[in-house]
């Protein structure tokens, strides 16, 4: 008689229908009847063309295209006239201003050339460094400047665009029976208010890449691509950890090995020519981000704004990665620890929002690094919205601070206490997604993703996995791992399936 393992891998059974936002979440019910309803029990669901990929990826592309049209008001003068008239329409970027003040207007190629003025390499690293590079050569070198620069914004916001649309399906697609919860990244106002401040997207779109072919159990395409996100931007490198964590939970420790050798090995295939050609240009990066002080978001700015004399630069950098790694060492902790293993989606999500919060800058644009994979933690309506809020404060927060800032005596927007509202909303708005995402690994009832059975759709090969190494509570959890009030005990993995 076969085993209730062997019975879980060989019997055929029909796939389960997509998980519908609006019978199982208050508020996507109520916004749905902008356009008709909570869908019905007789709805042909995956009969027609437009399928939720498809609906997804084109809600992107229009909220996308919004975002573009609130940033006219800089494209038609505002970047070009006036000290504050940028930050008082909140369409700033650093996209048209950088065209010029980086070499790209004169042909210098980056890392190479040295800039005129104080920075004297581009500080961005070396693949979105090539981004920014493919958009200057689509730039025509005719006309004046401020046209130049006009048309630089055109084309990089084209290349955006695509990687907004691929971070919007990848999101998607990730967990299979829930394609929906990717109308979450479509319709997130921060999304498209910051998709255009800087070249962030690029990195975004490799990083959810990279989660995809996680959730479909490829290691080594998941590696190549978070070695090339991390290429862009060095948050990617932080999945690492948690993904880590969890292989040591489950025993996957071959699957973490693929995956950390294909990101080491395409991070140096993308850096190596530039570190052994350009030393100086390849470092200027990592010296910039180590050098640069207390800057615009952080609670460190809240700090030296109280204080006579500013955060010395190298206490503020020993103690944000002192606070980082006990925060991480916590994350851990939880883990370990845990009477259910926590999803991978929850652990990246809290170790890139640690990250944010202990840094000493948060650029508005920022916020997207995090869009993704707060959905995939997280996919309720509310707590989403929420947090969206405290963003979109901050985003106006700080554009009408510096407005305030460099209008001189008009002292037109808002001023240093004003500004530190916005902060501490961001703050505030942050730490409650993190609370809540901690709850649900605490409480796995309460995970609206594991409600309805799954284990850790976007795992891979954590999914339904046995664990292997278990530490306190872990280790004798009781029958139904966490208690979520009024809603049933939920069963998960093989070990529910078997038990059919």
């Amino acid at each position: 008689m076969p085993s209730a393992e062997t019975t879980y891998t060989s019997r055929q059974e029909p796939e389960p229908e997509p998980v519908r936002p609006t019978r199982e979440d208050e508020v996507a019910a109520a916004g749905s009847e902008l356009i008709g309803g909570p869908v019905g029990r007789r709805a042909l669901i995956g009969r027609s063309w437009w399928t939720p990929v498809r609906v997804i990826a084109l809600v992107m592309l229009g909220m996308f295209a919004l975002g573009m049209i609130q940033k006219f008001p800089c494209y038609d003068g505002s970047w070009f006239y006036g000290a504050s008239s940028q930050y008082t329409h909140a369409c700033y970027s650093d996209i048209p201003h950088l065209y010029q003040g980086r070499g790209f207007a004169d042909g210098l190629v980056p890392y190479f050339d040295k800039l005129p003025g104080d920075m004297e390499y581009l500080e961005y690293p070396v693949l979105t460094g090539l981004f920014m590079e493919v958009a200057a050569w689509l730039t025509p070198g005719s006309g004046s400047i401020q046209h130049q620069e006009q048309v630089y914004w055109m084309v990089n916001a084209g290349m955006l665009m695509i990687c907004a649309a691929v971070i919007a399906v990848c999101v998607a697609r990730t967990h299979r029976r829930r394609p929906w919860d990717g109308l979450l990244v479509a319709l997130a106002p921060a999304f498209a208010l910051t998709a255009t401040i800087n070249w962030d997207l690029f990195a975004v779109a490799l990083t959810a890449a990279a989660m995809l072919m996680w959730s479909r159990g490829r290691a080594l395409a998941f590696g190549v691509l978070l070695g090339l996100a991390t290429a862009a931007k060095l948050y990617p490198v932080l999945l690492l950890g948690p993904l880590f964590v969890l292989c040591w939970r489950a025993g996957k420790w071959r699957s973490f090995g693929v995956a950390t050798v294909g990101a080491a090995v395409s991070w140096v295939v993308v850096n190596a020519p530039v570190l052994l050609l350009a030393p100086d240009g390849w470092s200027k990066f990592y010296t910039f981000s180590q050098e640069r002080g207390v800057d615009f978001g952080s609670f460190w700015l809240i700090i030296s704004q109280h204080r006579d004399t500013p955060l010395d630069t190298d206490v503020v950098n020993t103690l944000a990665t002192a606070l980082m790694v006990l925060a991480c060492l916590g994350v851990g902790a939880l883990t370990l620890t845990a009477p259910r293993r926590p999803r991978f989606a929850q652990l990246a999500f809290l170790v890139v929002a640690v990250f944010i919060l202990t840094n000493k800058v948060y650029s508005p644009q920022y916020v997207l690094w995090l869009i993704p994979l707060a959905v995939l933690a997280r996919p309720k309506w509310r707590d989403f919205l929420i947090w969206q809020a405290c963003e979109v404060a901050y985003f106006l927060g700080i554009w009408l601070y510096l407005a305030y800032t460099t209008s001189g005596d008009k002292h037109q927007g808002l001023p240093t206490d004003g500004y530190q509202l916005a902060i501490a909303a961001h703050l505030v708005g942050t730490l409650y997604l993190c609370a809540v995402i901690i709850r649900d690994i605490w409480l796995p009832d309460r995970d609206v993703v594991r409600r309805a059975g799954a284990d850790d759709p976007s795992g891979g090969v954590l999914d339904g996995a046995e664990d292997r190494f278990v530490l306190g509570y872990a280790a004798h959890p009781p029958r139904h791992a966490g208690h979520g009030g009024e809603q049933p005990p939920v069963n998960w993995g093989k070990d529910a399936d078997s038990s059919l």
